[in-house]
Formats: C-alpha cells, sequence, structure tokens
C-alpha cells in the first residue's frame, strides 16, 4: 500500500518524506487556504515547492468545472513538474477530461468518488485513481469502508489499472481496514500516519528494557 499525506503544509510534508515512508502528496483548495496559500501564481509555486520534497505523485486539484476550463487548468497544472498528477472532481465533463488527459498520458485522480458507479466511470475513463471520501460517507452513516471493498472487487473482476485512493481517512483504523481491503493507496493527515507507530506494549517494553540495561550497567 502507498501513503499519501493529505495537506499543504511543507513541514509536514518534510517530516512524512524523512520518515522514509511517504509516496505522494494529495491537495485541494481546502488545503491551500489553510496555509494561507492565495493568488494563483502563489499555489503553482507552492506545488513546486512539495514537488521538490516529494519523489512523486503530487495530486494538484483544478478548479473549473467545465471541460474546457478543466483542459485548460490541468495542462497548466500538469507544465509545472513531471510527478503533477491532476485530480479532477467526479462530474460528467471531469470524466469527459480524465478521457482526454488520458489520451495524452496526463495522469489524473478523479474526487469526490461516493459510490462504485462513479468509480467505474471514472476507470473507464482513464483515471488513475480514483478517491472514494471513506470518513464523508460515515458522516452520513454510510459504510466507507464498504465502498473501497467494493470498488476494489469492481476493478480486480475486470482487470481495470485505476488505483483506488482511500480518501477522507479519519483514523488509523481507517487505514488498516482499507490495507485488508486491498486499496492500493491511501491518503490522510501525517497524525494517521504517525499513529501507526503507537503501541502501549512497545512502549512498557522498551522501558523495561532500558530499565534492566540501568541496573546491570550499575553493577
Amino acid at each position: 500500500m502507498k501513503f499519501f499525506i493529505d495537506t499543504a503544509n511543507l513541514d509536514e510534508i518534510r517530516e512524512a518524506h524523512d520518515l522514509g515512508v511517504l509516496d505522494g502528496v494529495t491537495t485541494n483548495p481546502s488545503l491551500m487556504a489553510k496555509e494561507g496559500i492565495t493568488g494563483e501564481a502563489n499555489i503553482k509555486a507552492h506545488y513546486k515547492a512539495i514537488c521538490k520534497i516529494v519523489n512523486d505523485k503530487v495530486s494538484a486539484e483544478v478548479i473549473a468545472t467545465d471541460y474546457e476550463g478543466m483542459v485548460r487548468e490541468g495542462k497548466e497544472l500538469a507544465k509545472l513538474d513531471d510527478k503533477i498528477v491532476v485530480k479532477i472532481p467526479m462530474i460528467r465533463d471531469g470524466v469527459k477530461a480524465i478521457r482526454y488527459f488520458h489520451s495524452e498520458g496526463i495522469r489524473t485522480n478523479c474526487t469526490l468518488i461516493f459510490s462504485s458507479g462513479q468509480a467505474l466511470l471514472a476507470a473507464k475513463a482513464g483515471a488513475s485513481y480514483v478517491s472514494p471520501f471513506i470518513g464523508r460517507l460515515d458522516d452520513i452513516a454510510f459504510d466507507g469502508l464498504d465502498l473501497i471493498a467494493q470498488i476494489v472487487h469492481i476493478y480486480q473482476n475486470f482487470g481495470y489499472e485505476t488505483e483506488v485512493l482511500a480518501a477522507s481517512v479519519r483514523h488509523t483504523m481507517h487505514l488498516i481496514k482499507c490495507a485488508e481491503l486491498g486499496a492500493d493507496v491511501v491518503t490522510c493527515p501525517l497524525k494517521v500516519i504517525t499513529g501507526l507507530l503507537k503501541h502501549p506494549l512497545t512502549d512498557s517494553g522498551l522501558a523495561q528494557f532500558l530499565a534492566d540495561h540501568a541496573k546491570a550497567a550499575s553493577k
């Protein structure tokens, strides 16, 4: 499973990269605004800064919702760096744009996926990734993990190369369950990834080892 970090914060991206487990980054307009990044030129410069940190796969989202606008913005984003994956919303014109980018060899991430039917359309159009938002489904009393299982099963049935990128991942059990279900990628806040480090038996075991070493060294 690949680990992406869902942020526009450069310090968090560096920390995840230095941990040695970072495979990519996903961003969106909300995350950019959270970091105070506004204005087209500043946003593009920030994407370039992110690309300098990670090895590959930086999802950069278009703002337009019409076909021509998405194609225009997507081309501009793709020119910033070879690592850019153009993030396209799951709407009618978005599916058309995904097909266009696929024909041009430009990778895409189809975002705001909330059903297996949407994921099927995106895969047929040639999306590189689909992003089912499992946490947001949980919020409205639907099981987001069931959706991951459905999409993985459908893709396996027909041999689609589109990767399942589990998004809106809220906690470590979300991440573990996505891994069990066969999601190719998970994108989440850094704290979810670092949460995998924690276990009380690891802490108590290390404390015991250090205490025993101290006793032995004092003799």
